[in-house]
């Protein structure tokens, strides 16, 4: 019983023990790797988003310059056929007044729109939290 005793207070044959400096040294090296890699993940993650931004907006610039020619043109007709029968400046006045409300309405809500786009890495605040409540563990 005395034998079994001494073999339970004695490190196990073969394993080395490692010194607390050592420890804490692997500590500060894995927690540095680890800030490096969420570094890298926030770079990643803002690149994919700012690509999809901007594809966007590319996408709606050139559909916005096509809206603009054409709508150009259906206004030049509307005057046209409106003069026929109320004169071409008060069909002028009515044309350009609904047009000036319809487009004041639809830069309202594209507004509205990219006031809700957040461009802050989320998923990566999220891990960084993680970390830090994880390092707080091991200290």
């Amino acid at each position: 019983m005395q034998m079994r005793r001494e073999l339970d207070r004695q490190p196990e044959a073969g394993l080395p023990r490692e010194s607390f400096g050592e420890l804490l040294s692997q500590l500060a090296n894995n927690s540095a790797g680890l800030v490096r890699d969420e570094i890298q993940l926030a770079r990643q993650e803002m690149k994919e988003k700012l690509s999809t931004l901007r594809g966007g907006i590319i996408i709606a610039a050139s559909g916005l310059v096509l809206v603009l020619l054409a709508l150009f043109t259906l206004t030049a007709a509307a005057v046209i056929g409106l003069a026929n029968y109320l004169g071409a400046g008060k069909s002028a006045l009515i044309i350009g007044g609904a047009l000036a409300i319809i487009g004041g309405l639809t830069a309202f809500v594209g507004i509205g729109r990219i006031k809700q786009t957040s461009l802050k890495p989320e998923e990566t605040i999220e891990t960084l939290e993680e970390d830090r409540e994880w390092l707080k563990e091991l200290t």
